[in-house]
């Protein structure tokens, strides 16, 4: 136990100080810290590609007013992604809205290293990107959210879902996370909690490529999920654990993925929430597929739960719901 805590000052010191920009994520007055999750805008200048995206991000902040904004992967894929990040800074800036960005498959498809891509995001205005190369990957990261005593109240996992298989040509198909990157989870969820007096804090984690439990939360007929699903889930051939290691650790609520640009459910399997983003670019088949928008995710202070919806680059509000609320059995603590 004393191994514990030791640890603990020094990791609450390092991440509130280190935090890019000298920024404080807080709740609000209201109690409530709002997220707007944007993802797979595929910008690419080079191509004049999915420029749109900018406009829509504008205006989707405009009516949210949110207090933090995250892009979950495959955000910049043309070959030097800086124009395109430093457009998305120069949004946030203009906002005041601080952000983060984790990495897709396709974010380094070209000459851009990913680390390349860390150091680029260390740097830009109102960016709380902050891998320090514990693990794997180059988007690997955890920020807390300050309640109205000064003390941690909720936690954001920021995990880099990697690539491709890299045993290839055995096992084909998309990345996963890997033995390292687990155990790091375990060991910052396991330092939180510790220093929350044993009780795990309420979190999320957001990342690229769905883990393969996302085909669970949508097969789930006890708690159907709420969205479409307008395509296979694209995971990884191999489970390595990261689902089991958060349910086991009893910290995460909900993950958020990008990835396959035709769902946007949201779902739960063994009570976590598996929920996709709304896909930021406009789609080729806008009467078939979810209209081009993002997810608005809304903590609550000192509880472990969330409300959640969609709003698309109309302006609409769609698929609303709270987790556990909305996906409660009728009969349960009957």
């Amino acid at each position: 136990m004393k191994k514990y805590f030791s640890m603990i000052v020094p990791l609450f010191f390092a991440l509130n100080i280190h935090a890019q920009n000298n920024i404080t994520l807080k709740f609000n007055k209201k109690g409530e810290f709002k997220i707007i999750q944007f993802t797979d805008t595929h910008v690419n200048l080079e191509k004049n590609s999915n420029l749109s995206v900018y406009e829509t991000i504008k205006k989707i902040i405009k009516i949210e007013k949110p207090d933090f904004v995250i892009l979950t992967g495959d955000n910049v894929t043309q070959s030097n992604p800086q124009e395109g990040y430093r457009r998305f800074a120069e949004i946030f800036k203009t906002a005041k809205i601080p952000w983060v960005a984790v990495f897709g498959n396709h974010d380094s498809q070209n000459n851009f290293s990913r680390e390349d891509l860390a150091k680029l995001l260390h740097d830009l205005p109102l960016c709380m990107n902050n891998d320090l190369g514990e693990t794997d990957g180059n988007s690997n990261f955890v920020l807390p959210v300050y309640g109205k005593n000064k003390k941690v109240e909720a936690l954001l996992y920021c995990m880099d879902s990697n690539v491709n298989s890299t045993l290839s040509p055995v096992v084909e198909g998309y990345g996963w996370f890997s033995f390292s990157q687990i155990d790091w989870y375990l060991k910052k969820s396991t330092q939180f909690t510790q220093a929350n007096g044993g009780s795990p804090l309420p979190a999320l984690a957001f990342f690229h490529i769905p883990l393969p439990e996302y085909t669970q939360a949508w097969n789930n007929k006890e708690f159907p999920p709420i969205g479409v699903k307008n395509e296979d889930e694209c995971s990884p051939d191999i489970n390595t654990g990261m689902f089991s290691a958060m349910l086991e650790s009893g910290d995460v609520m909900g993950t958020f993925v990008g990835h396959d640009h035709i769902n946007d459910y949201i779902g739960v399997y063994y009570n976590i929430a598996l929920a996709y983003g709304r896909v930021t670019k406009i789609m080729k088949n806008p009467d078939e597929d979810p209209l081009a928008g993002g997810r608005v995710i809304v903590l609550k202070e000192g509880q472990r739960q969330f409300d959640t919806w969609i709003r698309d680059m109309n302006g609409k509000r769609e698929l609303f719901c709270n987790w556990p609320d909305s996906f409660r059995s009728q009969n349960e603590g009957q």
